[in-house]
Formats: C-alpha cells, structure tokens, sequence
C-alpha cells in the first residue's frame, strides 16, 4: 500500500513543500502541497527530480579509493583509518591543509552541526567555499551595517507595490539570499492590487518577461544605475529616514555629500539606461507606497559587487523602505541563526596572491588554484572538498583541474564521480536524499514568513550507507584519535536542533515542529531591526569608511575607457541547480539549454546562424559552443549558462555525459575579483566571438 509523506524540497533556497508518494522503497510521485504555509503548493520541476537522485545507478554507495589510477571500494572503517593516517604524517611534514565547502552542504542542517569538528581535526584556521563565488558582497554589507553576516533584510513581496530587481532572476531560482516559493503568482498577486515589477538586466530573463518593465544594462555597469538612483532621491528631496532615524549612526550624513558630485548624464551612458528612466524609479521607490530594491548574482559578482550590495541598502533606508511593511525587513524565524550563531567577521589574510579578504574565515576561492600551485612551503598539500564541485563553479576551471593533480591528499564527500572529486583519491559517499531528515537551517532568516517546517526521513538508511553527518563526525574522531587528541562525543543533529528551536524566541520543540508535517506559520515578517541589531551600539552603521572609499574608486573607473568587446554573463534555468542536478534525464530532457544566447546585430556581424558552432575565447580560455540568436540578449552581450562542462576525462555521470556542454567558468578570470569582499568576477567577462563551423 501507497504512502504519502510531507517533505521540504531541500535542493534550493525556496524550501518547498512537497508530498511524497511511496510504496515501499519506490516513488510512485512527488507532487506540491498546497497546504505547505510557505510554498502553497508551488512545485518547480528540481522538485520531482529528488527521485532521479534518490534512485540514480550513477550514485555511490560505498567508499571509494585510487589504486593506480582506478577506483576500489573500501570499508568505512579503512578508509577513515587510511585517511587520518596520511593526513597526520602530511602534518608532521609541515604540509598545509585546505577544506572547500559547496553549496549542497548549506542545505544539509546535519553538516552544519559537524563540520567545525572536523575543520579542527584537520587543523583548518580558513576555508574556501562556493559563498566567495557569488554572495559574499551580501555578507561585507550586512556585518558592516547591521552586525552579523546573516542579518539579510528581505523584500516583503506580498504587501509591496513596487519592486524593482537588479541582476536576479527569482522565477527561475526561486530566490536566492532570499527564500520566495511561488514566485511568479506572487507577482500576479502583487500587479493584480495594482503593483509593479521591475527588472533590471542585461538579459530578458524569465523574471523580466514578468516584469512590468524591463530595462536593459550594460553588464558590470549596475554601480552607476545605482548611485543615479540614490542621487535622483537625494536630489529631489525625496529622503524620508523617519522611520528609523533613531537606529541610525552619524555617518549617513556622510553619504549625500559622497554622491553630489556625479554627474546623471554620465552615469545614464555609462550603465545603458536613460536619466529620465533612473529618475523614474527613484520617484516610484519614494513615492508613498511600499517598495523595495533588490539585487543578486548579476550586481554580487563584479569588480564592485560590495559597493552595489551597499547602495542598495542605502536606496531602501534612503526610500523610507527598509523595516517596513512592503519593503524590505529582517526575519523572526522560528531557529534563530542570528543570535544562536557568533556575528561573523571580516578581516584580511597575506595569500600567495598578496593581502585578501577573509569573511565568516572563508577565504576567496579564486585564490585555490594558486595556493595548489605554488612552490614553497605553503602550498596546499591536502583538500578536503564537502559536496562542492569547485572545477566548474570557480574561475578558470581548466587551471583548478590541472592544479588539483599536485595535491598529496584529496578526500571528496560526494554522491558522485564529478569533474571535481574524479581528482580524489578517497570519495565517501553520502546516503539517498530520502534517507535523511532536513531542516531549513539557513533559510529561515531568508524567508518571506517566518515558519518552521520540518521533514524526517522517508527511507531508512541501507546497511553500510551514512548519512553525510555521520561521515564527517566518524572521520572527524578518526582523525583526533590518530593525532592523540580527545575525542569527543557525537551529538546527534536532531539533538542540536531542537536545543536551537527551543533557544529561540518562539521556544518550539523540535517534537512541535515534527508534529506539523505543513510546517508551522509564525506570521507575516514586522519591523523589528532594532531588536534585530547586532552592531556594537545598536545602530545601524549607514557609511563604513571602506563602502565611501570604494565609491570614490568607481568615479575614478568612470572615466576609463570601455574596451570594445563583447561581455559575457551567465545564467541560470528552472530546470537547473549548479553543476549537480544534471544527471537527472527528467531535467535533462528537451532542448539543448547550454548554448551562447548572442543578439541578432552581433551573430551577423560574424557571420552565424542559429545551431552555428562558435568559439567563445577570453583572457584564459576558449570553448566551442552552440549558437542561439536572440534578442533576449542585448546587443554587445553573450549569456552561457552555468554548471555545465561534464565532458572532462575521468567523470561518471551518464546523463550529463550525453550533452555535456561547455562550462563557463573555463572563460571567466580569476585575477579579477571585489576588492572589499574577494568575491570571483562572473560577470562582464571581456570576449571575442568567432565561427568555427556551420551544421547547416
């Protein structure tokens, strides 16, 4: 007989719920659940896919090990003994460890419990994680201005009435540093009482064919879209910081006088969008209505990706928007990370790479390749990569794949043989998705409500499978053990979670929250930043030095000349996750989607035609790659998706295999990157566009 089980979806920010038929050990289906109190029924089809994971022959089960070249698997118990053993005598030579951290272990509350164990065993004082390749900007700003890294104001979509988008696109991610299922009825709910949308970029995204309306931007120009907003409204005495004029420090004084002297006519040609434009949004940002700015990945990931996170925390607090009611406000969520969790730092660290940014002690990924490459003592010699595939999500992948060949240990915690762990020489697999509870563990302070939701397991675990949890703390004591340290006992996640839940203001028990298999709602987000405030003063601290200091340095890169070439950006479908989901033949099927997006004007002027094989070449790298002319693009702009490039030797994924694509990140530059946060420069890539051949 057929059972149906409540879940939260677990693969990206928006936490969907689901329902879950099974019988047995097989998956009948997996639908939405309309009476899920965030998602309400919203399913996306990532969603439908935990099934192509959960049951895909591809998917390890055993530990594996390099002999000569080829995988064997081992027992657990050999391959923990084995790896500490080596990593201890790497150690007694003096050789210096390295953890990578991707993305997957964010959604996996278990990991979050462990992971700092094993970071000591191991000796870690830093790590690199998939965060310095497109959101650490976000994290800069907020312990700047508000105290702690993770306290992220969101947009209140459901009572806004205007919103404008910059460089994001939530209809096909769901949100992202921003936790908002059901998108797109969201903002037929919000036209339908007279709202609007608008979005902001360089692509006619599936979010801007949403929009109300949608303007173009020159790729890597947002900064100056930016600081024409906030001029326009200072200008035009349209400033209304009333609201939270109390919380505020001395130095917002300090800001208008910072954006006086740029000049609207030459922001407007230096990011593509006219002044009367700007000043149209600034008017309707601070007109009397609720309203919010937002911007992600296409504003994070550039030269000045902390100064545009800055600006647009400014516009909100400058529009009478932020810690109100339809504008953008922090959560109350049921597990309360702010206050549970230490406030984060930011500070900078001497790499091979000269003085960096280190932020919540994650140091910029665009540095690893380097740091495995380089001659003297300090060179990486062990890694430790946690469900993060770091070959193709990092800048200049080629030169990443080739360094992690020179390292004298790598251990993957992967469910796969990926164009990163293929490097290792020990793979420890986690179990099914399905045979692990979840909780929305970083998320909560990113939604749209504030809620609890969550979801036990629905398949108990095969014998001599693991859950990524136990892997970490079993090799994390193996390893103490080796070095004759102490030992500590295992606390079980479950545990440490419900302490957490009962620690926060709503005082829930993990039993409650299990007991209500549609999550519960714990209401609409209130103005609450000056409970929230985490800074030394409770003050939010508006102008730190290093943001004025930073905008001084873009009206100094105003004046340099545009390279004439055609910029690359990325993008992202609902159909994909990163470099992960796409050994899923559900997801998989239908068109080709890993092709260059190129305009009509610029496909012409080299001569190609739709389904046309082009060379796609930058600074570091070149790549051939399916033409499709469009004018979802803007002219002087190519788009190449993330996430693919799975034709590299040595990688099992059999689905992914049969179109492997190109991978971006072959084409971006690791040598550019945020000055402020170390944040990787994926966005505005300098490239040339070349025929190779045509199909036709």
């Amino acid at each position: 007989m057929s059972q149906v089980h409540a879940r939260t979806c677990h693969i990206c920010e928006a936490n969907c719920g689901l329902l879950v038929e099974v019988e047995g050990r097989d998956i009948l289906s997996i639908r939405g659940n309309p009476d899920h109190v965030l998602s309400r029924g919203h399913i996306c089809p990532k969603g439908t896919a935990i099934a192509d994971l959960q049951d895909d022959p591809d998917r390890l089960h055993k530990p594996l090990k390099k002999v000569d070249g080829a995988w064997q698997e081992i027992g657990w118990e050999t391959a923990f003994q084995e790896i500490a053993t080596k990593l201890k005598d790497l150690k007694q030579a003096g050789a210096k460890p390295a953890m990578y951290m991707g993305n997957p272990s964010a959604h996996d509350y278990g990991i979050s419990t462990q992971v700092s164990t094993l970071r000591r065993a191991i000796g870690l004082k830093n790590i690199y994680s998939a965060s310095t390749l497109d959101q650490i900007p976000h994290h800069v700003v907020q312990y700047r201005m508000y105290g702690h890294v993770s306290l992220a104001p969101v947009p209140d979509i459901d009572r806004c009435q205007y919103l404008v988008i910059i460089g994001g696109n939530p209809a096909a991610s769901n949100g992202s540093i921003w936790t908002v299922p059901d998108f797109k009825k969201r903002v037929k709910e919000m036209q339908a009482r007279d709202g609007k949308l608008i979005v902001v970029d360089p692509r006619r995204t599936e979010t801007a064919k949403l929009a109300d309306a949608h303007h173009f931007v020159k790729p890597g120009t947002d900064t100056a879209l930016l600081i024409g907003i906030l001029k326009s409204v200072f200008d035009n005495g349209l400033a209304d910081i009333a609201r939270i004029q109390d919380i505020m420090d001395d130095s917002w004084s300090a800001i208008e006088p910072a954006i006086a002297g740029f000049d609207m006519d030459q922001l407007a040609a230096y990011c593509g969008i006219s002044v009367e434009d700007i000043q149209d949004i600034a008017t309707q940002l601070a007109a009397d209505q609720p309203a919010a700015i937002y911007g992600r990945m296409g504003v994070s990931v550039c030269e000045f990706g902390t100064l545009n996170q800055w600006l647009i925390q400014v516009i909100n607090i400058a529009t009478g928007n932020l810690d109100r009611e339809g504008g953008t406000m922090v959560a109350e969520p049921a597990l309360d990370t702010i206050n549970l969790v230490g406030r984060g730092s930011v500070r900078t660290v001497e790499t091979v790479r000269g003085e960096m940014p280190v932020i919540m002690g994650e140091l910029p990924t665009i540095t690893l390749a380097d740091e495995l490459l380089r001659e003297d003592e300090e060179r990486i010699r062990s890694l430790f990569v946690i469900t993060g595939n770091p070959v193709l999500s990092s800048p200049d992948g080629a030169k990443l794949d080739r360094a992690l060949e020179k390292l004298d240990l790598m251990v993957s915690f992967d469910m796969y043989v990926t164009e990163t762990s293929c490097h290792a020489d020990y793979i420890l697999p986690p179990c099914g998705p399905l045979e692990k509870d979840h909780y929305p563990f970083f998320f909560g302070p990113l939604a749209i409500r504030n809620y609890a939701s969550y979801s036990p397991a629905i398949f108990d675990i095969p014998e001599g499978e693991k859950a990524d949890w136990e892997i970490i703390a079993e090799l994390a004591r193996e390893i103490l053990a080796t070095d004759g340290q102490d030992v500590p006992n295992i606390r079980e996640p479950r545990d440490v979670l419900d302490n957490m839940l009962q620690s926060s203001p709503a005082g829930l028990t993990l039993a409650e929250v299990e007991a209500a298999p549609n999550g519960i709602d714990l209401g609409a987000l209130r103005p609450c930043m000056a409970d929230r405030l985490m800074t030394e003063d409770k003050q939010i601290q508006c102008a730190h030095p290093d943001f004025l200091a930073e905008l001084e340095r873009f009206g100094s890169a105003l004046h340099n000349e545009q390279p004439d070439s055609l910029r690359l950006i990325g993008r992202r479908h609902v159909r994909q996750n990163n470099s992960w989901l796409h050994n899923s033949r559900r997801l998989a099927k239908g068109p080709n989607r890993c092709t260059l997006m190129i305009h009509p004007d610029d496909a012409a002027s080299q001569g190609l035609e739709n389904g046309d094989i082009a060379t796609v070449t930058s600074r570091v790298n070149s790549v051939d790659i399916v033409v499709e002319v469009t004018d979802d693009v803007m002219a002087g702009v190519v788009s190449i998706p993330h996430g693919f490039g799975h034709g590299r030797e040595g990688v099992k994924l059999a689905v992914a295999q049969e179109n492997p694509g190109v991978s971006i990140n072959d084409l971006t530059d690791p040598e550019a990157f945020d000055p402020l946060s170390g944040n990787a420069v994926l966005n505005a890539i300098p490239v040339t566009v070349k025929a190779v051949a045509s199909v036709h």
